[in-house]
Parts: C-alpha cells; structure tokens; sequence
C-alpha cells in the first residue's frame, strides 16, 4: 500500500498502487472500550467456567494427588486463556476478538499490508503493561512508603491507558510497537455474486493464462471492494491500470464496469483451480 492520509474526522485514506482509495474509519474509544469490556466479560467467565469445572472434579474423585493436579491444569488453563485470548482470534481471518466483533471493529496493519503473526503477538504482549500492570496498582493497598510507590506506580502506568487520547489513530502503545491500528469493519448486506454481475454483457471476453495470473487473491478482494462501491472514477482508473499491466487488446469501447466484471469472473476461476492444485498466490508478488 502507499501513502496514507486524513479524510475527516476519524476516517483514514489507504491507497493501493491500483490507484484505489480505501477510507477507513478508526475504531471510536468508546468502541474499543466497550470491546474490551466483552472480552473481559468472556475471559472472566471462561475462568469461572474452568474453576467450577476443576471443583466438580475435585469432589467426585476425593483422591489426594488430584486436589495438586487439578491445581495445575487450573493455572495452566488460566495462563493459556489470559495470553493467548486475544492473540488467538485476532491472528484469524476476521483478525479480531468476539468483543470487536461485536462492536464492528478489526485489526490491521496500520501500512495497509498484511497483518502479520509477528505483529499481533507484538501488540498483545504489550497488553501485559498498558493493562494488567495499571489494575495491578489501582487494586493495591498500603501505608506510608507502599502507599507512596503504589501511588506513583498508578500515575505511572496510567499513561499507558491514556495514550491513545493523544494521537490521531486511537493507536495504543502496543499497535505503534507493532505497526497496527484498530478500525471500523461495518457489516454489510449480502449483495449478488460478482461473478454473476453483467455476466451475459461480459460474454464472449476471455482472458489468457497469462493475463489472469498476474494478480492474486489479495488484488482480487481489492477488485471486489471497488466492485461493490461502483465509483466511477475509481473503476474507470482501475480498469485502466489492468488494462495496462495485462497488454488488453480487446474492444476499446468495452464499459469499465463489463470489463472489470469479466476479469473479476476469470480471476477468480483461475485462482480457484490453482487452489484445487495445492497452489495459492497470495498476491501479485507471489512466485508460487
């Protein structure tokens, strides 16, 4: 992706080097909270959950050595839910928690490339200190010198739950640490299958092997987004980047929209049967 700007207020302009502008809305602070809230809500009662699970099992064996097992497997299962939560969904294709989810929101890579294992676990890590370290000192107690290093140690940390009120993005320490931002994923209504669109105007227009491989999977879902929007000028830039990029010779007179329609059908065939062959390209620069 190339440059990235302003477009109002909390919205962001990613543009592809196709020339399409993709505006995404940075995810609101009472989003990300309320997001948050949930995901708290799902792990404290996951924990709740395994507590209940272990007692019951405690009480029906009544064997000595299970009381410590138990015990074991109930930090395990702990430590597994609270490291590995968030990190689990949000390195899925949805790249978010059930808590975003919710309220609409996803995790990408604020360059607009792909969002990276490295990255998430970068950003989670960081969770450790911008959130369990600041309730770690707002749930102390103490006299004298403790009070005081408990105090300073809240004020301290508290920076961390503030930063984001202080940057254009809403980005938390942890997604500038690992290059990500939070963003608005709105759902959208089902619309008609694209390869289906204007698929009787679009008859007779064939593409070459050659011609349909020199994208991937990643330009196809770009494709398919400018589809969808059906701006104008935006289509007619597209389809004339592709027209370039793939030496089209065909009818000169032939609408964007039919075009793009039709290699949008022919892309996607050619990727579908590469994938039945064990070969995925991921994106234009994809060797494989």
């Amino acid at each position: 992706f190339g440059a990235r700007q302003a477009f109002g207020d909390g919205w962001r302009e990613l543009v592809t080097p196709e020339g399409v502008d993709l505006r995404l809305r940075v995810g609101t602070y009472a989003d990300r909270f309320v997001a948050l809230l949930l995901d708290f809500l799902i792990l404290g009662g996951g924990m709740v959950a395994l507590t209940i699970v272990a007692a019951i099992v405690g009480a029906v064996t009544r064997l000595p050595w299970m009381n410590m097992a138990l015990g074991v497997v109930w930090l395990l299962g702990v430590f597994l839910l609270r490291n590995f939560y968030f990190m689990a969904f949000e390195i899925g294709p949805r790249a978010a928690t059930p808590g975003k989810r919710a309220m609409g929101l996803r995790v990408i890579a604020a360059d607009g490339g792909r969002l990276t294992a490295d990255a998430v676990f970068a950003r989670n890590a960081m969770r450790e200190v911008e959130v369990f370290l600041p309730l770690t000192f707002f749930a102390a107690r103490g006299q004298g010198v403790d009070a005081a290093l408990i105090t300073l140690g809240a004020i301290w940390s508290g920076v961390f739950v503030i930063f984001p009120l202080f940057n254009r993005d809403r980005r938390r320490l942890g997604d500038l640490a690992a290059g990500t931002m939070v963003v608005k994923a709105p759902k959208r209504v089902l619309q008609p299958d694209l390869a289906d669109t204007e698929r009787t105007a679009a008859r007779g227009i064939d593409f070459t092997h050659a011609q349909l491989d020199a994208y991937g999977v990643k330009e196809l879902h770009v494709l398919e987004d400018v589809l969808r929007a059906g701006d104008r000028r935006t289509l007619a830039e597209v389809a004339a980047r592709i027209r370039v990029k793939i030496g089209w010779e065909g009818p000169a007179d032939l609408p964007d929209r039919t075009f793009l329609n039709a290699y949008y059908a022919g892309l996607r065939g050619r990727l579908e049967n590469r994938m039945l062959f064990g070969r995925r390209r991921r994106d234009k620069f994809d060797v494989s």
